[in-house]
């Protein structure tokens, strides 16, 4: 019986390994796409700028700064295209099949709920089957990759399952994450601040002294800010520093709770169990959605 446990937990372990790396692929897609799309709409406003200025003392330089800001302004939109809607809807896909695994998995190691039962493990293998199945259209996106060798989660029961599980998401994912998006809205404001304040220096430069040239770069500078605006606004970074945030301390009341009220009934650990898989399938799903429809 154990072996066969064990066998259906490695099976469904090194299917959500795929899938996770999958979604991972399909998110630096994203992510870098729309870096791409940032740096060339910058360098496409500051080459153009810059090549109208250097044509006055050299034809040649100018043409080309020129031509390499058209060519940036279009190869932006092609950059930006590869985190278009379908590949947002196929990320959070993968990563939606990817958590879903995770999470009975969990589940199936701790023994609660439908996972108590001498059939535990045909019912993880089922469950895990209508989860694929759902997305059966993305799988040819894991076929690239292979199960990941890596040992299956050190849990057999709620308390492993409280240390390994929750406390793990606590400390190892959910803060730092939180701490990460916290310096990446640090850096663009930043940036968004030093873009606007060499705008005004600029612009008061050419009012004040009637630098022309100066002056000129004021739209420029202008819209680099823009363009920083926007990827910061499409990335999220503030939203999912506070949803990181969150998530961590409903994990942590959680863990609070179970570890000062802990009770022995089964009905007690399926609930805490479920709560917590509750609790971050939520702020999976949220963060997603929230980052899809930027």
């Amino acid at each position: 019986m154990e072996k066969v446990r064990a066998s259906a937990g490695q099976q469904v372990w090194e299917s959500q390994s795929m899938w996770s790396q999958a979604a991972d692929a399909a998110k630096r897609t994203i992510a870098r796409a729309r870096m791409a799309g940032l740096l060339l709409g910058i360098a496409a406003a500051g080459l153009s700028t810059a090549g109208v200025q250097a044509m006055t003392w050299n034809a040649a330089v100018g043409r080309s700064l020129v031509f390499l800001g058209a060519a940036s302004a279009g190869l932006a939109p092609l950059a930006a295209a590869r985190s278009g809607p379908t590949s947002l809807q196929n990320w959070t896909r993968l990563r939606s099949v990817s958590e879903a695994l995770k999470s009975e998995l969990y589940m199936y190691l701790a023994c609660v709920g439908v996972y108590r039962t001498a059939d535990a493990a045909r019912a993880l293998l089922d469950r895990a089957d209508r989860i694929v199945m759902d997305a059966a259209d993305l799988t040819y996106l894991t076929t690239a990759f292979i199960p990941v060798a890596r040992p299956i989660p050190a849990v057999s029961d709620v308390d492993s399952y409280a240390t390994v599980r929750l406390a793990g998401q606590i400390h190892d994912y959910y803060r730092p994450r939180a701490d990460l998006m916290r310096r990446r809205t640090i850096l663009m404001r930043r940036i968004e601040f030093t873009l606007a304040a060499a705008a005004a220096t600029l612009g008061a430069a050419g009012a004040a002294f009637g630098a022309e040239r100066a002056s000129a770069w004021v739209p420029t500078l202008t819209t680099m800010v823009a363009a920083v605006t926007a990827h910061a606004a499409a990335s999220r970074y503030a939203y999912q520093e506070i949803e990181f945030s969150r998530t961590a301390a409903e994990l942590d009341s959680l863990l609070a709770r179970y570890k000062t009220e802990c009770e022995s009934e089964a009905e007690a650990d399926d609930a805490f169990v479920g709560n917590c898989e509750d609790v971050i399938s939520a702020q999976n799903e949220g963060w997603m959605a929230k980052w899809s429809a930027a």
